[in-house]
């Protein structure tokens, strides 16, 4: 076998090697995007961040003012606090965070968010290093945090890197939470619980709650206030409603809503051979 046979053959073999392995792609410029998503292993921006429009958010003024304040002094290198946001489906738990965001980027204020999975929460200590290479105040989002009677390895570990404080992830690092229960676990005790020591489990459990020093409740709307919200949408898009018709759309949904009402307000503008602007779900 000549020489140029044998470079060749490592050629392809190298070649072969590189599909099969590829190379870890190029860290994502931590100063360049407003939003992130981290997969477990890499950060990669989010091309289209499209928020809420922060005042198009209604019948949640308190828990909406409360969020953008910590998100202000967190952008300003200020003390802040992680925020658990909780509550019922649909009440504009997800569209506070990323309006907040979006509200803080537009006053010029350095700020950014990273989108967590709940399936990557062991992976946060590997993300936490690669976060002390930049000093942008970053939102580490987690949404529809929950352990289905199961307070396993992933709420361990989160619970863990929430306790360390600003010494295990940096004063410019903060989680942000949303869950359907103010508990984020169950408080009822599953087979394997310790059924001596019930008063720990429970405890236990309920301390990865306590380690959010923000905790701001989303509550279902009564009738008038799922008709506020309507009149609101729908007069910022020039759109008019009938309010016992998205009363009555409400009533086959089964639930009044922020969400609801914005679904009504796609509907609305559909019949109106109208476009929207964006796709952002309140």
């Amino acid at each position: 076998m000549t020489s140029d046979t044998k470079d060749e053959m490592l050629a392809r073999i190298a070649a072969a090697l590189e599909r099969l392995a590829p190379p870890a792609p190029a860290p994502a410029d931590l100063e360049a995007h407003p939003a992130y998503r981290w997969d477990g292993k890499t950060i990669s921006p989010i091309e289209a961040f499209q928020p809420v429009d922060f005042a198009l958010l209604t019948g949640i003024d308190a828990q909406k003012q409360a969020c953008l304040e910590n998100c202000r002094r967190l952008a300003r290198g200020h003390a802040a606090h992680d925020i658990l946001l909780w509550g019922a489906r649909g009440t504009g738990k997800s569209a506070t965070v990323s309006a907040c965001v979006g509200q803080v980027q537009k006053e010029g204020l350095p700020l950014a968010m990273i989108e967590i999975a709940t399936d990557d929460l062991r992976s946060l200590a590997a993300l936490f290093s690669l976060l002390r290479a930049t000093s942008r105040p970053i939102i580490l989002y987690i949404d529809d945090l929950g352990f289905d009677g199961d307070f396993g390895a992933d709420a361990r570990a989160l619970r863990s890197l929430l306790q360390g404080g600003a010494g295990a992830r940096g004063s410019h690092v903060r989680v942000y939470a949303t869950s359907n229960r103010r508990h984020i676990v169950p408080r009822s005790m599953g087979e394997q619980d310790d059924p001596i020591n019930p008063r720990d489990v429970i405890d236990d459990r309920l301390a990865l709650s306590d380690r959010f020093g923000l905790s701001l409740g989303f509550h279902a709307l009564d009738q008038d206030a799922y008709v506020a919200i309507l009149a609101t949408y729908a007069a910022r898009l020039g759109l008019e409603f009938d309010p016992l018709a998205a009363i009555q759309w409400a009533t086959q949904r089964g639930s009044r809503s922020g969400r609801v009402a914005w679904q009504y307000v796609v509907e609305l503008a559909g019949r109106a051979g109208r476009t929207l602007e964006s796709d952002a779900q309140v």
